[in-house]
């Protein structure tokens, strides 16, 4: 071929493997979805909206997400698959053009007391390395600076033959920065034995007072038939050694009651088996066990810092590792870019770069050593937004979950600034969303409804921003919703005076926060919003508290069951048919036998992905069929527990089924915009939003007077705002004081009285900037928050 005649390499002809340029989702029917079918375009910014319920998190997490890892699960080898957990193939017809799905939820982050910021990313690992490198005096390598490695030192022998010689004495040295005190919590634990047992009595008349450890019980067994201690003497009548073997007696295989055990002391049993645990994940009795027998001090030989002497010994310039980890990141940035060294560039180049992105995504008032724990749902999505953010990963489908939960609207055109950085580098990004900031900035949107649960599930529009605000759908129709100033304020029966609050970054804060009326404390992410109200306004007496934390529950839990609504349901039952209420519970005596009350039978298969198959005993309705022939108003149990709130309201309201007890419960439900969920839905398959909302229901019974609100917009859609606006409304009618932590700004608009905190984050922040009514907020827009409220009501 000559030369001349050689074609282009650079034709116009696109070439098939570019073609791929959709994600086609067929026939989708996960959960409410009604055989859904949609295209995706790639390397574009998707937002997925509708009203809470509507099937967002069914097409985006439980289809699209869920295959994706499926697939990529088997691509492992079958040995690797067996520790893996086992997906079940979505319910859809087609997938086409999926790519690798990296999930970016608002999970929080694990609780493990030595689990930090700058752990979850790569920070710390990085700053090990450098001072490993730079810090003076050396001590080793970069596991002497983690405080994750405890030192060891061990001696041994190992044969080696050279000619006649054949044994070398060896000894292993491996250099940690754990605190060898706290081992690397920071804080030291005391235990109050007086709240363990009752030392007048002996074993056998109960003397062990934890949970779990009741007479009769294997952890009770474990000491009375021991033989190591006499069951039937008094405790404070044992001698040292009884004492010892009792409370302190190190791990031992033993035969106790005929079965080979693990025997140990009272006290390493219980530090292993309930202090090592995250007390916020505990259930509410052991939760109270341990409020009351322990006793939490910062390490007094680390100071709280984590790290052994040698690691805080070794310093660059006049920082040790500690104090770099205890800065605020943006101070720790600036004090990386002071850091030169030739040797060590490219990492501080790393370092510098994943730094900068903390202050970028608004995260620069956190510091490293914070633990990750204790960082709110926001504020985790972004951690985790980090690692992507520096990664060389290309088309790739990112799926977010609400970003914005949490920011201020300051911080929202941040957030946005990102979702197109990585849309830009060539990946597919799907965001679940209702602000319509981030609408705004979509390539292609896909609005979820018409309405929630049974009444959503279809696709109401699908194509640009434009398109849908033209597009008659209920989020188009309130895409330019806008909350007018309220005309009248209420005045204030009273105030909660807070003096001198100084947690975390507030600034020996003084505040009169009005009662009798809708108070909104705001303010950026980081100003110290949460410290204010939670660190000073403690849940207790007359005070309700509805934060964001998860509620907990198993495939078995139901609205019905965590809101206690089962309760008199199964009387009403049991009163109209002279049985057991038991029997109406598909947990206790009720159940079906073949299923266990689970209604689905789980199968595991070994290497491959286990199924759950609707249990044919019952056919998914839980019961025994003997169950299902007592009836309450012509209708069964399991009947009763696949209504809707609604449904049910009427049906407990009035007639046969009138049951007053139930349909109290009903109506908070109602109240609270869920009055579409059905009775028997489990709560793993609840959103955020739903959730929170099923929680601030169950506190609405509570005898309080003052509420507390965490941000109770999260997940909501923009007609469901105005529903809550009525709740609140009507809870401040009633006689309550409602206090609510909250960005959007509809609800400011909507206050009697708003405190706004800052003027920035972290050490920027911890101060009131105003304090007042919204309209006075609005005319000075003296802050950030007044200056965005101006351009909301303006809008």
């Amino acid at each position: 071929m000559s030369i001349a005649t050689r074609p282009d390499p650079r034709s116009p002809v696109p070439h098939l493997a570019d073609s791929h340029d959709l994600i086609r989702v067929h026939g989708a029917r996960e959960n409410n979805l009604k055989d859904v079918s949609i295209e995706i375009p790639k390397r574009r910014l998707t937002v997925f909206t509708g009203v809470s319920g509507s099937g967002k998190s069914s097409l985006v997490f439980n289809t699209i997400a869920a295959e994706s890892q499926r697939l990529i699960n088997e691509t492992y080898s079958a040995f690797v698959q067996g520790f893996m957990p086992t997906l079940a193939r979505p319910e859809v017809d087609v997938l086409d053009g999926l790519t690798t799905v990296i999930t970016v939820d608002q999970q929080r982050m694990g609780a493990d007391p030595r689990s930090t910021v700058g752990t979850a990313t790569d920070a710390n690992a990085m700053l090990r390395i450098l001072f490993s490198r730079l810090g003076q005096p050396h001590i080793g390598p970069p596991s002497a600076y983690a405080f994750n490695v405890p030192s060891v030192r061990a001696s041994g022998a190992i044969t080696v033959e050279r000619g006649a010689k054949k044994t070398v004495k060896a000894t292993f040295n491996r250099t940690g920065g754990m605190c060898p005190r706290c081992e690397g919590r920071g804080a030291v634990s005391d235990i109050d034995l007086t709240q363990l047992y009752d030392d007048s009595k002996s074993l056998n008349e109960g003397a062990l007072t934890i949970p779990g450890y009741t007479a009769g019980g294997w952890n009770h067994r474990l000491y009375s038939e021991s033989g190591l201690v006499d069951p039937d003497k008094p405790i404070s009548k044992y001698t040292k050694k009884e004492r010892h073997d009792f409370l302190y007696h190190e791990a031992t295989r033993m035969k106790i009651a005929g079965i080979n055990m693990t025997y140990e002391g009272l006290i390493p049993r219980i530090q292993k088996s309930i202090l090592s645990k995250d007390t916020e994940a505990m259930q509410p009795h052991i939760r109270a066990f341990v409020d009351r027998a322990v006793t939490f001090a910062t390490c007094p030989e680390c100071e709280g810092t984590r790290l052994g002497e040698g690691a805080r010994s070794s310093k660059i310039g006049q920082v040790s590792i500690a104090d770099a980890c205890a800065m605020e990141i943006r101070d720790l940035a600036e004090w990386i870019h002071t850091v030169e060294e030739p040797s060590v560039a490219p990492l501080l180049a790393a370092l510098r770069q994943t730094l900068d992105s903390f202050v970028e995504i608004g995260l620069g008032y956190l510091s490293l050593d914070r633990p990750s724990g204790t960082l709110s749902g926001g504020e985790a999505q972004r951690v985790k937004m980090i690692r992507h953010l520096g990664s060389s990963l290309t088309d790739v489908t990112y799926v977010f979950d609400e970003p914005t939960s949490g920011l201020h609207p300051h911080d929202i055109q941040r957030m946005n600034s990102l979702l197109l950085r990585l849309r830009d580098k060539g990946n597919t990004v799907l965001v679940v969303e209702h602000k319509p900031e981030v609408i705004a900035i979509a390539d292609h949107v896909v609005d979820l409804g018409p309405g929630a649960g049974t009444a959503g599930g279809t696709v109401c529009f699908e194509g640009t921003v434009e398109g849908l605000r033209s597009g008659g759908t209920i989020t188009g129709r309130h895409l330019d919703d806008r909350a007018a100033l309220k005309e009248t304020v209420r005045t204030p029966t009273g105030t909660l005076r807070i003096r001198g609050a100084t947690a975390h970054n507030l600034r020996d804060v003084d505040v009169d926060i009005p009662l009798g009326v809708l108070c909104v404390v705001t303010g950026v992410a980081g100003s110290g919003k949460s410290s204010l109200v939670h660190g000073s306004i403690p849940a207790g007496d007359g005070v309700v508290s509805v934060d964001q934390s998860a509620i907990r529950g198993s495939r078995r839990s139901n609205p019905a069951t965590y809101t206690g609504l089962l309760d008199p349901i199964r009387k009403a039952f049991a009163k109209a048919n002279g049985v057991k209420p038991a029997l109406f519970s598909a947990n206790s005596e009720g159940a079906c036998p073949a299923c266990n009350g689970a209604g689905v039978i789980y199968t595991d298969l070994a290497m491959m992905s286990g199924v759950a198959t609707t249990c044919e005993d019952c056919e998914g309705k839980r019961f025994d069929a003997s169950v299902l022939d007592h009836l309450l108003g012509g209708r069964d149990i399991s009947e009763v527990l696949a209504m809707s709130v609604a449904e049910a309201e009427e049906f407990f309201g009035a007639g046969e089924a009138r049951t007053p007890a139930a349909h109290r419960v009903l109506t908070r439900l109602a109240d609270v915009g869920l009055g579409y969920l059905r009775l028997g839905q489990p709560l793993t398959t609840l959103s955020g939003g739903e959730r929170q909302r099923l929680k601030l229901a169950t506190h609405m019974a509570e005898k309080g007077g003052v509420y507390v609100l965490d941000e109770p917009t999260s997940g909501l859609h923009l007609a469901d705002v105005e529903q809550l606006l009525g709740l609140l409304d009507r809870l401040v009618d009633s006689g309550k004081s409602v206090i609510v932590v909250e960005h959007h700004q509809a609800v400011m608009a909507h206050a009697d009285w708003i405190i706004d905190l800052g003027p920035g984050a972290g050490h920027d922040g911890g101060r009131v900037v105003f304090e007042g009514t919204p309209a006075d907020l609005v005319a000075t827009r003296a802050t950030l928050t007044g200056e965005h409220l101006a351009a909301y009501v303006a809008g």
